[in-house]
């Protein structure tokens, strides 16, 4: 049989020598390597021989398969390279144009917002955005029973745990690590439990401020508010401020600017009233101080919050907040 095996690897030999093209080197493999080939014929005589030449034959004609399947996919392969292959590049093409990343156009209004308040003093603090019932609403002066803690509103992970519903949760952290003066800015991330319309969606972004010292007045939340309103609408934006309710600010207000696509004259975007609400403020309540372990007889302060969506919206002339969240290029592109 060790004969039979060296007669097929010299008539293997030539015949691959003699293959020229594709048909013969399939015909070549057709009849030395598929399962019904040649060697394939060798192996099956195997079972034949005497039990002790087994290993010795087994092992030459496992040497024969390499050498023939090695040999073969050489050919293979340098016929491949010989073949002349069509260009990949088409010079008549026009290039391609490269497209420049760009910031979000949440990010960009957010940093110009940081900017200002940063050059008026704040500082910027952040928080975890996974809250505890504590941080989100008892130490913000919630009472039990009022609607933000129903589960119409807010994400419940536990009976404890939830999605912070604004950021104030951040100023009452702040408060437990610093003693007073404390003056800083808490940007990020909130989550509501409602209907996503073109007005609402189940997570936006929100700005805090607060500033805590002796003597902090009424007076210097004003001030600052419309120090950052001319900055970042102009110079020339009117502004109203609108008593309300906070739970966690007392007295409270709301501020609106004058509509800067129809003049306060009444347009779409402002309902035909003139004005637009950008955010909502107020004096710092005694009960939130206590929370923390301030001095209400000695220590005063003022907070505010606003929606950096809405700001955008209003800035940009956009109608519909879903459009930040689509990651759609076009949209993307025109900022």
């Amino acid at each position: 049989m060790l004969e039979q095996i060296e007669t097929l690897r010299q008539q293997a030999e030539q015949d691959l020598a003699a293959a020229s093209d594709a048909a013969a080197l399939e015909s070549f493999r057709v009849v030395y390597l598929a399962r019904k080939g040649k060697i394939a014929e060798l192996f099956d005589a195997l079972r034949n021989a005497p039990p002790d030449q087994r290993p010795v034959l087994g092992k030459h004609l496992n040497a024969l398969r390499t050498t023939v399947q090695q040999a073969f996919d050489l050919k293979v392969a340098g016929g491949a390279q010989d073949r002349p292959r069509a260009s990949k590049i088409d010079l008549s093409l026009p290039g391609r144009s490269v497209h420049a990343g760009s910031r979000h156009p949440l990010t960009q209004v957010l940093d110009e917002m940081k900017s200002i308040f940063v050059s008026m003093g704040f500082g910027i603090a952040d928080g975890p955005e996974v809250e505890d019932d504590y941080h989100n609403f008892e130490a913000l002066n919630f009472p039990p029973d009022h609607p933000a803690r129903d589960m119409q509103d807010t994400f419940f992970l536990s009976r404890n745990a939830l999605l912070r519903t604004h950021t104030s949760p951040v100023q009452i952290r702040v408060m437990k690590d610093r003693k007073p003066p404390v003056r800083a800015i808490m940007p990020g991330k909130v989550y509501r439990n409602e209907a996503i319309s073109a007005r609402s969606y189940c997570l936006f972004h929100q700005l805090e401020g607060l500033h805590v010292d002796e003597g902090v007045t009424f007076s210097d939340l004003k001030g600052t508010l419309i120090s950052f309103i001319r900055q970042f609408y102009g110079p020339n934006t009117k502004y109203r401020f609108r008593p309300t309710f906070f739970p966690f600010t007392e007295p409270s207000a709301d501020i609106y600017i004058s509509c800067f696509v129809c003049g306060g004259k009444g347009c779409r975007l402002c309902k035909q009233a003139g004005w637009l609400e950008i955010l909502g403020c107020g004096m710092v309540d005694p009960n939130v101080f206590a929370s923390v372990g301030y001095d209400p007889e000695k220590y005063t302060g003022y907070a505010f919050g606003m929606g950096i969506e809405r700001i955008a919206m209003l800035r940009l002339g956009i109608d519909d907040i879903r459009l930040f969240y689509e990651n759609d290029v076009r949209f993307l592109n025109q900022f």
